[in-house]
């Protein structure tokens, strides 16, 4: 008898509820293509088929034990009380099959025993029904934070952050799909993924080193999808890989963008990013946003993939089904590539000493992209480099109006040659005026970019206190507190602005925190123009 004889010989005893050494309530066989389960209703019960895709082999009883043995002792790490442990099936003196050590023959084969969590808590199903509450995502967030924090960033780890291995898998996935271009997969759809994620490799090969260097690469899940999160007694997190570790080896980006990738198709896109938010705050790690899309395409690829090869094994009534799945997963993947590809005009306003310029440069500085900053850009065009020993009136000097228009004009002018060779901007300024922040809307739906404007808020004591220091320390600007009340009174509400577009940013905050903070309503907002630009 071979292996797969002697599985379904296994499987079959299995089949009858008086195999088990407890009550059956509801048994049901369930099959992959690398095991096979039974669910008993308070019990599960997981074999390993015996095969060997080079990826993984579980060809020999010993392999099957270790691999058995490797999924209890990796899956516990995310969850509590549902890995039971590991039982060999064993052959009875009277030739019957059970599971041991009460029965005395030779072993057949190992299983894993798990509690069986209640389908309707994982959040799969929660989505599904619309019934996934913030706080429930927020908490998943912190505690995938905490793992990845935990785990040991070992040296052998570093290599799979290498953008040129990264890249290798990329382009994995495309020539397996190639071959079902026109018949499958839209070709123009799949040549444009592919064109933006060689792309993004190339021109981003500092932000990946930058991840190994600090220590994002670690060993994570490695199959980070809805259905393997349950919220049921605490958060249960289940059916990581176990049979390579290089499929679990990553950078963490790899699995949150998993997560939110198919909650983004589910229809689920809040949850995911509020998930995502409380990653971020709690890892310290608004990068994440950098990656997030290159990864989302690349997983939604890897399903694309799977889906595409599976289909060729499937019998014509199942194969319909499967090829939609592709589809969606394609589509999926051309989504995250337009919001991975679009550059982004951002702007950072408010009134004087309200923040701005912190923000424009930390925000420049993390998306490594230029920043523009209105006082520079005046003095350069003035020719006064330094600023003059006595302070002009409001509206006087370099604030002018004929000046203030030559200043917006030029900053506009340097955001328009950025957006055309599809490169983002920072532009730094008061933006007091209506017609320039209209004027940015209109480059930038010209530029087909994104548009973000960052207004910044501070109370009536904060901006005081920052200009009474200005008045002391000197500055770049020269606004000073004798001109607040002017630049209150001219500065035009942002009312023309949508929630896609216009975010409110409260700076009394760390430099840090308020980063993060504006990288995580940034994200939504793009997400909402990616969006609706390709609903129209």
């Amino acid at each position: 008898m071979d292996a797969f004889e002697q599985l379904e010989t296994i499987a079959r005893a299995m089949s009858d509820p008086a195999f088990y050494p407890h009550p059956v309530t509801r048994l049901e066989r369930l099959d992959t293509h690398i095991s096979t389960v039974f669910l008993t209703g308070d019990w599960v019960y997981k074999l390993k088929k015996p095969v060997n895709f080079g990826f993984l082999d579980f060809s020999s009883l010993a392999a099957r034990e270790f691999f058995c043995r490797r999924e209890v002792e990796l899956n516990r790490r995310l969850s509590s009380g549902v890995y039971v442990g590991v039982e060999a099936v064993c052959r009875a003196a009277d030739g019957n099959i059970g599971l041991g050590p009460g029965s005395d023959g030779p072993v057949l084969d190992y299983l894993v025993k798990m509690h069986q969590l209640p389908e309707a808590a994982s959040l799969f199903a929660m989505a599904q029904r619309d019934a996934v509450g913030p706080a429930a995502m927020r908490a998943l967030g912190t505690v995938l934070a905490n793992f990845y924090r935990s785990g040991d960033p070992a040296d052998e780890l570093r290599r799979c952050g290498d953008p040129d291995l990264i890249g290798a898998n990329v382009e994995d996935n495309f020539r397996q799909t190639e071959p079902f271009l026109d018949t499958i997969l839209d070709r123009d759809r799949w040549e444009f993924i592919a064109q933006v994620s060689r792309s993004f490799l190339a021109r981003r090969r500092r932000l990946f080193e930058r991840r190994v260097d600090e220590g994002r690469i670690r060993d994570g899940h490695g199959d980070l999808r809805p259905d393997h999160v349950y919220f049921h007694q605490g958060i249960q997190i289940i059916d990581c890989i176990e049979f390579n570790d290089r499929f679990r080896y990553g950078d963490v980006a790899v699995d949150l963008a998993f997560l939110f990738m198919d909650l983004d198709r589910m229809g689920a896109l809040e949850a995911g990013l509020e998930a995502l938010a409380a990653y971020v705050a709690a890892a310290d790690d608004p990068a994440l946003y950098r990656l997030l899309d290159f990864y989302a395409c690349y997983r939604a690829m890897v399903r694309v993939k799977v889906d595409c090869l599976r289909s060729g094994q499937l019998d014509a009534a199942a194969r319909p089904a499967i090829v939609r799945r592709a589809v969606t997963y394609l589509e999926q993947a051309y989504r995250h590539a337009v919001q991975c590809a679009r550059a982004t005009l951002w702007l950072v306003c408010g009134l004087p000493a309200s923040g701005k310029s912190t923000v424009a440069a930390g925000l420049a500085g993390l998306l490594e992209i230029p920043q523009v900053r209105s006082d520079a850009l005046r003095r350069e065009l003035g020719g006064a480099r330094r600023p003059p020993a006595g302070v002009a009136d409001y509206g006087e000097g370099l604030y002018k109006p004929h000046w203030k228009h030559q200043v917006y004009a030029r900053m506009l002018g340097r955001a328009q040659e950025s957006l055309r060779e599809g490169r983002s901007i920072v532009l730094d300024a008061t933006f007091a005026e209506a017609r320039w922040r209209t004027e940015a809307q209109r480059l930038a739906s010209d530029c087909d970019g994104n548009l973000i404007v960052v207004e910044c808020l501070a109370s009536e004591a904060t901006l005081r206190r920052r200009l009474e220091r200005r008045d002391r320390e000197g500055s770049l600007s020269d606004a000073r507190l004798q001109h607040l009340n002017d630049f209150r009174r001219d500065f035009e509400p942002l009312t023309e602005l949508p929630e896609s577009v216009h975010l409110s940013l409260p700076t009394e905050r760390s430099p840090a925190a308020l980063i993060t903070e504006l990288m995580v309503q940034a994200y939504r907002r793009q997400c909402l123009q990616v969006r609706h630009r390709l609903s129209r």
